[in-house]
């Protein structure tokens, strides 16, 4: 049962101090031009900026700054990855939840959803859809419960997923999971079942606000949601995603609250996190303070906090959901975003069965605000100049955790990223787009081939044009 009424002080001042953080953004209101020019000409060495440093970009409201911050933000995300952009899409399993969060149409409260729990079978389905969309990367979400299997239900779902196969190289590649945080010896599970990247957010960093919003279920527990990324490290699972629901709380404390949150993991494991996402709060089914947010955060401020995180962390992958408009997620391209999700949807079933399909009752977990199909974001990533990625070779080669970093903070493992983006894109091409994707498909390849200029990467081109597939550089 919920009880909305019981509170135990369960804040995490070792990790989120926040009087600390107070006083670091009251002591940066001030800006300074010249300041704020020296340092963005220190974050081009790609070492990321201080804590300080960064409360004081996210107070500038100057147009013309801003448009220094958001110029600094894509020559570092150029300098690292290049100019590929990762697609992935959501694959929702199940809504059901034991929590009570007040954002969300999932909660256990909201007696109008209809409680969906897709079978082996059903999942297999789902994923078959996303295969012949031309999807090789899942970012697999459950509702914060499970049914009678308990937790093998994930992980039979994760083997169900990796198992469907359309034919030679039609396959999901790399399953990433976003499910309730984990013991120790559950996150090894995870482990053994050959997930890409765990992902757990946190929401809401501010305590207060935490406890308001988070009524019941083991998600009302700060501090044990806050340390799931450290049993996670614990577990031995090195490529983890962190993030922020923007909209509960004031964004300039959230972020140097998640920089805090970072600088803990890489004073404990040298290590932090593989991915940061950026979602906005978004109207759900039944929910007041979604529709009505509490902090709410401009398109303007959006896309300010976004440039300064990838100033702050530069080698971090920032990724951005259907949650925005197709208009903020073209000019987020260049503002740092690494990964976006594509052809979205965020209830189960929600990819096999036609939405005038759906049983009554079967509301998305939020509303989209991008609800093209992927090959109309693919032709839209292409137009504007970034080269469309389904890449898994990293994960699939090892270049995880500390190997990865050894590796972005030299910038080489852009020598990675952007023959891999070509080669996926070609298959993408060769086996899903449509004539008009084609089209602006094939002069962007000849343009990045030609820029990586390297007979290795042509000869690796010409097997995917032959019929070769899922060839890893």
């Amino acid at each position: 049962m919920i009880n909305s009424t019981q509170y135990i002080d369960d804040r995490d001042l070792d990790i989120i101090p926040e009087d600390k953080i107070h006083e670091i953004i009251e002591k940066n209101r001030r800006v300074d031009k010249r300041e704020i020019l020296d340092i963005l000409t220190e974050a081009k060495k790609l070492k990321g900026i201080s804590l300080e440093h960064t409360a004081k970009l996210l107070m500038v409201e100057d147009n013309d700054l801003l448009e220094e911050i958001f110029q600094t933000a894509s020559y570092i995300k150029n300098e690292i990855y290049g100019k590929r952009l990762v697609l992935f899409a959501p694959l929702y399993i199940s809504n059901l939840c034991h929590n009570e969060c007040l954002y969300c149409a999932f909660r256990a409260t909201n007696k109008h959803l209809t409680r969906k729990i897709l079978n082996q079978d059903e999942i297999a389905e789902e994923v078959t859809a996303l295969i012949d969309q031309g999807h090789k990367r899942v970012l697999m979400v459950a509702g914060e419960s499970y049914p009678k299997e308990g937790f093998e239900y994930v992980l039979k779902s994760i083997d169900t997923i990796y198992s469907v196969n359309r034919g030679k190289g039609k396959e999901i590649r790399r399953v990433n999971v976003n499910v309730a945080p984990l013991e120790v010896e559950e996150f090894k599970l995870l482990k053994d079942a050959k997930i890409g990247t765990y992902q757990v957010f946190q929401e809401v960093y501010h305590y207060d606000t935490y406890k308001k919003i988070h009524l019941g279920g083991q998600k009302r527990n700060y501090k044990y949601r806050l340390r799931a990324i450290d049993r996670a490290f614990q577990a031995g699972i090195d490529d983890l995603g962190i993030g922020i629901l923007f909209g509960l709380y004031d964004y300039r404390f959230e972020i140097i609250a998640l920089r805090m949150h970072i600088r803990h993991l890489e004073k404990e494991f040298g290590l932090g996190p593989h991915t940061i996402s950026v979602p906005r709060l978004e109207p759900a089914d039944q929910s007041d303070i979604a529709k009505n947010p509490p902090a709410p955060v401009s398109d303007k401020d959006f896309k300010k906090l976004i440039a300064v995180l990838r100033i702050s962390v530069p080698y971090t992958g920032l990724i951005l959901s259907t949650r925005e408009t197709p208009q903020m997620r073209r000019e987020a391209f260049s503002m740092g975003i690494s990964q976006i999700s594509a052809g979205s949807r965020t209830n189960p079933g929600g990819y096999h069965v036609a939405p005038e399909n759906h049983e009554e009752g079967m509301a998305e977990q939020f509303s989209l605000g991008d609800t093209r199909p992927i090959d109309e974001v693919v032709r839209d990533v292409v137009k504007f100049g970034f080269i469309p990625s389904f890449c898994t070779s990293c994960y699939r080669s090892g270049r995880t955790g500390l190997d990865f970093m050894e590796l972005a903070k030299p910038g080489e493992i852009k020598k990675f990223c952007a023959p891999n983006a070509v080669l996926t894109f070609m298959e993408y091409i060769s086996d899903y787009a449509s004539d008009e994707t084609k089209q602006e498909g094939m002069k962007l390849i000849k343009q990045i081939l030609k820029e990586i200029n390297s007979p290795k990467i042509e000869k690796k081109y010409q097997q995917i044009i032959d019929g070769e597939r899922d060839i890893i550089v």
